[in-house]
């Protein structure tokens, strides 16, 4: 495939990708490691939480939206990494069965004034479950080398 510059990220476009399946066993393997409260840790120990039953961490979700976004498009992409996180909400659990697709739109792209060699694209991703719920939502910028820049060098 080929490599993804600033210049093939238009704003206003709109691109679906990712299946990834939600298990138990993912769900308390993370939290173990990262996050081991206890509603992320079994559904028994859940289950006296707001929740009432075992849900991913946010900080699982979000990783499952990092590796859906480099499986798609980052480990191909010009990317020369990124101002930070703008905005990021958990607006639904995320739970053991659920199967999560990214959904990506293009902002704004505009060149960088201070390097003139990258460009700034800012994204929105929305994790939507399989019942076309919104589980999570991401606002971020990345900047991506420009083309005529690559092809300079």
């Amino acid at each position: 495939m080929d490599r993804l510059y600033f210049e093939d990220f238009p704003p206003g476009e709109i691109v679906e990708y990712g299946d990834t399946p939600v298990t138990a066993e993912a769900i308390v393997e993370f939290a173990r490691q990262f996050d081991p409260q206890p509603f992320h840790l079994g559904q028994e120990s859940a289950r006296d939480s707001l929740a009432g039953e075992l849900i991913a961490s946010g900080w699982h979700t979000v990783a499952m939206l990092a590796r859906m976004n480099c499986d798609e498009f980052l480990t191909r992409a010009a990317s020369q990494g990124e101002p930070g996180v703008e905005e990021l909400d958990w607006i639904k659990p995320v739970k053991p069965g659920d199967r999560l697709r990214a959904r990506r739109a293009t902002l704004s792209a505009r060149p960088s004034r201070s390097r003139p060699a990258l460009g700034v694209v800012e994204f929105r991703f929305d994790v939507v479950n399989q019942n076309a719920e919104i589980v999570m939502t991401q606002k971020r910028a990345i900047f991506f080398l420009r083309r005529a820049a690559a092809a300079a060098r």
